[in-house]
């Protein structure tokens, strides 16, 4: 059993200080480092269980509020109409260069820290996955899991609703983990395949998963939870990070001289 402990920091930001949760194994050493975006409600309970599930197996964990320039730190939107009103109209009025800039100060955060291994991977749930998405732009990204990512096929994220995070996919050189509910309303089949055709024209290193569940399928509150399914793509998500984060891919090596023989 690993036990974790939990930590905030605030990091500069050019659009103002941002607060960033942090879960990590309390047992001392070095672990690898995830950047770990919210919905739209920010970190909210379930958010930080799934937190605390990564951070017990062996990752430091960081959760940056993603509103920060727009909500004092600490604010979590409940899941209610309110709370979906007022994330919704910040994350199409946020900049997208704050988005970004978020990412590379988390990013440059964990970097530095004397507990990280300095290998570094995203993850996001909904409009978090479009942002795990966007953070895997940046070159020391070695992998991204992102959970039904929003907007990304109609690029509606940031300030004008115009992002381009579909054309600017050719950054990522890490590897990518896309997971989407085949029942969710908010990326129909049509938007799928939309980024599925792009990413493949890319030829990035992708594993697709599509399953049958709505939107929040993941979270574990409200009526659209899946026990079933967040166990079974938990499971996915700690393979992808152990492989990409903890012990690295495997060369797989070449037949020759030194191959024994049967």
């Amino acid at each position: 059993m690993i036990v974790i402990s939990d930590e905030f920091v605030t990091l500069d930001t050019p659009y103002g200080p941002m607060r960033t949760h942090i879960a990590r194994p309390a047992a001392p050493g070095r672990y690898p480092g995830i950047v770990f975006y919210s919905e739209i409600f920010q970190i909210t309970a379930p958010i930080r269980r799934t937190a605390a599930f990564f951070a017990g197996h062996g990752y430091i964990v960081a959760m940056p509020e993603i509103y920060h320039e727009f909500e004092p730190a600490g604010t979590v939107f409940a899941y209610d109409q309110t709370g979906s009103d007022r994330g919704n109209a910040l994350k199409t009025t946020k900049k997208l260069a704050s988005y970004d800039a978020d990412a590379r100060a988390v990013l440059d955060h964990l970097a530095a820290r004397p507990d990280c291994t300095g290998k570094l991977g995203a993850l996001g749930i909904c409009i978090g996955g479009h942002l795990a998405f966007r953070t895997a732009m940046n070159p020391d990204v070695l992998g991204a899991a992102c959970f039904y990512a929003t907007d990304i096929h109609k690029g509606g994220l940031g300030e004008g609703m115009h992002d381009d995070s579909l054309e600017r996919a050719k950054d990522i050189k890490g590897e990518l983990l896309m997971m989407w509910g085949r029942q969710d309303p908010h990326i129909p089949l049509e938007g799928r395949v939309k980024v599925l055709a792009r990413l493949n024209e890319l030829g990035l290193r992708l594993n697709w998963h599509e399953v049958n569940g709505a939107h929040a399928f993941l979270r574990d509150e409200g009526p659209r939870y899946d026990p079933e399914l967040a166990h079974s793509l938990y499971s996915t998500v700690l393979t992808f990070f152990h492989r990409r984060l903890a012990e690295g891919d495997q060369p797989v090596a070449a037949g020759g001289a030194a191959e024994t023989r049967h």
